[in-house]
């Protein structure tokens, strides 16, 4: 079930809380992402020479082409842009139903994460969401939204 920011679309969910049962890949392009992540700060790249930010992490700028890559603390304020309910894991660990949301942050950069707490129980397109961690047995954590 997918839904997306229409009045077409919308629905009440159940929500179960998991562990996320793997740690993410982490390299030279995501590593000050993850590093941020144990600070519990949410960090994307930004292009010095066009000044756009950009994600998911790349070893150059999506628009220009260049290197001139930095990381910008964001604030961690968004709106569900898209929603959709998980009732069939991808694979052994992940305990469904979840809900995996594209949120519009405030610096105008879509992100897929994940919805819960209230967030995840009735999933409304637009509504305003905030930045919470959820916490991986190596230290870093993944940002999801409630």
């Amino acid at each position: 079930m997918f839904h997306a920011c229409d009045s077409n679309f919308g629905g009440i969910v159940s929500v179960t809380e998991s562990i996320f049962p793997y740690l993410p890949h982490e390299d030279s392009v995501s590593v000050h992402f993850w590093q941020a992540t144990r600070k519990r700060e949410l960090h994307i790249q930004f292009c010095e020479k066009c000044e756009i930010f950009q994600w998911y992490p790349r070893a150059i700028c999506i628009s220009c082409g260049l290197s001139s890559i930095s990381w910008r603390k964001v604030s961690g304020r968004a709106h569900i842009d898209s929603w959709s309910e998980v009732h069939r894991a991808p694979q052994d660990g992940f305990v469904p139903p979840y809900v995996i949301s594209r949120v519009l942050l405030e610096e105008k950069i879509l992100f897929l994460t994940r919805l819960v707490g209230e967030a995840a129980i009735a999933p409304q397109c637009d509504s305003p969401v905030t930045l919470t961690w959820q916490e991986l047995s190596d230290g870093r954590a993944l940002p999801v939204f409630e």
